[in-house]
């Protein structure tokens, strides 16, 4: 028979996922967020009317879970290599149980995947440096992290991940790829790429390495204009945000660029902080539930670069919590948007870490919407100055959205 302990973790798992959409702490948009944890009451419902079109909606779960525990018992009883590991069983029900919902950012991540992903915005990771979207029918390039052996090795925005080591990746899941590709500094990988704006398919060997990013680096350039690059909206970008800003405003610049091209995202309260610093108007954003239920976060007081003139740099790799920024300064015409479309991702996900060390689900429990309520999922933000970045500028040294956001701030372009 079954094991008691196993049951009450499986069931507990189950009901963590269903009801994890009424949480609000841990939220995070694109990346990671610790886990929550609260108690959980289940109150009696009225018997269902059946509709035989539909499937049979079963309120008790002990009644539910018998199917569940019946093949649980004859693949622990009866499967030819024996014994069964019951951890194995364990995470690949709950893996089989998000992959139901039919939502592409809803998933569940072993132990080791979640410490890897937890990485980079703690300032430390390991493995080939780059963001990516897990959620299409190949593990797609959101962007390569300044600096990593992903841009070294010439990965780009929307770059698919078609072959690891030789080995096909048709039909497997975003997170399975992610796991064969993540690996301990020094050792090798050999991706295989499939680029869609050339056509064309190519086999990269990247050696892994553990990559420090910062978040945050900023100068300034010629003509008395300050210039910001955030790589990543993570836990300590919006302090050295601000202690930079405040460096940069002692030269009383006549404007900044914000550069928030390839950054892929983060935490939502850093995204709030960030964009509080250049936006007092409310709000920054509005959040959605499936109920219709609705959040507002606003402004947080005291930001130091609300007056001075803005241009922020944006372009497919910018994700979730650069959108967030971005569309905030669009949406109040704080400044203007210079660069290409930006990449899409407007809904959030609680990420909840599991007990025992077992890893962590992500659930999709909202959509944002920019302050004028604009939905950008799967859309993307389109600038107010669409310029474009070819490979022949990037190899002559030019940046012609960096040069169009100063030609804006100097007054010289409209």
């Amino acid at each position: 028979m079954r094991n008691n302990t196993w049951k009450y973790v499986l069931l507990s798992i189950a009901f963590f996922a269903i009801v994890a959409s009424s949480f609000i702490g841990g939220i995070l948009v694109g990346q990671i967020f610790p886990g929550i944890n609260g108690g959980i009451q289940l109150l009696s419902t009225p018997t269902p009317v059946i509709d035989s079109t539909q499937p049979v909606q079963i309120t008790n779960l002990d009644e539910l879970f018998k199917p569940f525990w019946e093949a649980w018992d004859y693949v622990d009883a009866h499967y030819v290599e024996q014994p069964v590991d019951k951890t194995l069983l364990m995470r690949g029900a709950i893996a089989g149980m998000l992959e139901s919902l039919n939502d592409p950012h809803t998933s569940y991540m072993d132990p080791e995947m979640y410490r890897q992903q937890s990485a980079p915005l703690e300032g430390e990771y390991e493995g080939i440096g780059a963001w990516v979207d897990v959620s299409g029918e190949f593990l797609t390039i959101i962007s390569p992290m300044p600096g990593s052996p992903a841009e070294i090795k010439g990965l780009k925005t929307d770059d698919q991940v078609i072959a690891v080591d030789g080995e096909d990746m048709t039909g497997i899941t975003g997170d399975l790829v992610l796991r064969k590709i993540i690996g301990p500094a020094g050792t090798n990988v050999v991706l295989t790429i499939f680029r869609p704006s050339s056509q064309e398919t190519f086999d990269v060997e990247i050696t892994r390495q553990k990559i420090e990013v910062p978040s945050v680096t900023s100068k300034m350039l010629d003509d008395n204009i300050a210039y910001i690059q955030l790589a990543n909206f993570g836990e300590n970008t919006h302090d050295e945000l601000r202690s930079q800003l405040k460096e940069l405003l002692k030269n009383d610049p006549i404007g900044l660029v914000l550069d928030l091209r390839n950054n892929g995202g983060g935490y939502l309260d850093s995204a709030i902080q960030v964009t509080s610093e250049f936006v007092d108007q409310s709000p920054i954003m509005v959040q959605e539930y499936g109920n219709g239920d609705r959040i507002t976060y606003d402004a947080k007081p005291f930001g130091i670069g609300t007056k001075i003139p803005l241009a922020v740099l944006i372009n497919g790799g910018s994700a979730s919590a650069s959108e967030i920024t971005a569309g905030a300064i669009q949406d109040y015409e704080r400044g203007v948007l210079v660069g290409t479309q930006s990449y899409g991702k407007g809904s959030v996900q609680n990420w909840i870490t599991l007990l025992n060390d077992e890893g962590a689900i992500r659930v999709t429990v909202a959509r944002w919407l920019t302050p004028n309520e604009r939905q950008i999922n799967s859309i993307g933000l389109t600038p107010n100055y669409v310029v474009e970045l070819t490979e022949e500028n990037i190899q002559k040294g030019e940046d012609t959205q960096l040069e169009k956001a100063i030609d804006l701030l100097k007054g010289n372009s409209k």
